[in-house]
């Protein structure tokens, strides 16, 4: 399958880390970010209770996007259940998934390896948009 996106995962206790490797910000470097489990006291109106994240995974919708998940500490599994994804993430290897989201959305996940004592609190969000929103997201970061 050709992929028109590539985005690294490295995941960390009690984190994940992500890497836009084919996009580069004003300064000329990758476009890359952390995302946190927001804690239930700081969720607005509507958010989800040990799902919202402080930075989504942004996609832009029928686009081939392939995941490359590695870890920096312990064996973590990066899952997403309404995409088809579940991925084991191992310190000192690659491995990828490839996935094709048809519609814009939010798609919500977690590690799925215990590992840990925080393991409960590394949701993953992906939302997927129009190409144009993702431009224009991209223009942002």
């Amino acid at each position: 399958m050709y992929h028109s996106l590539l985005l690294k995962n490295r995941w960390h206790q009690w984190y994940w880390s992500y890497q836009y490797s084919d996009f580069l910000n004003d300064d000329n470097e990758n476009i890359e970010f952390d995302s946190y489990m927001i804690p239930e006291e700081d969720l607005e109106d509507g958010g989800l209770r040990m799902l919202e994240v402080d930075n989504r995974v942004i996609l832009p919708e029928l686009t081939h996007v392939r995941f490359i998940i590695t870890s920096a500490d312990v064996i973590h599994s990066f899952a997403s259940p309404a995409l088809a994804i579940k991925c084991d993430a191992y310190p000192g290897r690659l491995n990828q998934v490839s996935v094709l989201i048809n519609r814009e959305g939010t798609f919500y996940g977690q590690c799925s390896e215990v590992c840990g004592i925080l393991h409960s609190s590394m949701p993953i969000v992906i939302q997927s948009v129009s190409i144009e929103k993702f431009l224009t997201w991209l223009e942002e970061q």
